[in-house]
């Protein structure tokens, strides 16, 4: 038996509608399916997107800040690089 919905699922979307190299929304972390079909979702599966696209932005976050300390890192070393940039 399928919940009865008393609130509608609002979209995440933030109006920032440019694709990354995943193929997910930059603003609203949706692929282009969960995009193009909203409309078309029942509130069990809107919530289950909106659910995928929390877990997409902390994962991108994430990398992010890893990839920030990472570079810190690199920064803070006073040991040049095994390979040098000086070719």
């Amino acid at each position: 038996m399928e919940q009865l919905d008393f609130f509608n699922v609002p979209s995440p979307c933030i109006g920032v509608c440019q694709v990354n190299n995943k193929g997910y929304c930059k603003g609203c972390f949706r692929s282009r399916e969960e995009r193009f079909h909203w409309n078309d979702f029942n509130g069990e599966q809107r919530r289950n997107v909106v659910r995928l696209c929390k877990q997409r932005y902390h994962r991108i976050l994430r990398a992010k800040q890893a990839h920030e300390a990472q570079q810190e890192v690199e920064a803070e070393s006073p040991q040049q690089s095994l390979f040098g940039d000086d070719d």
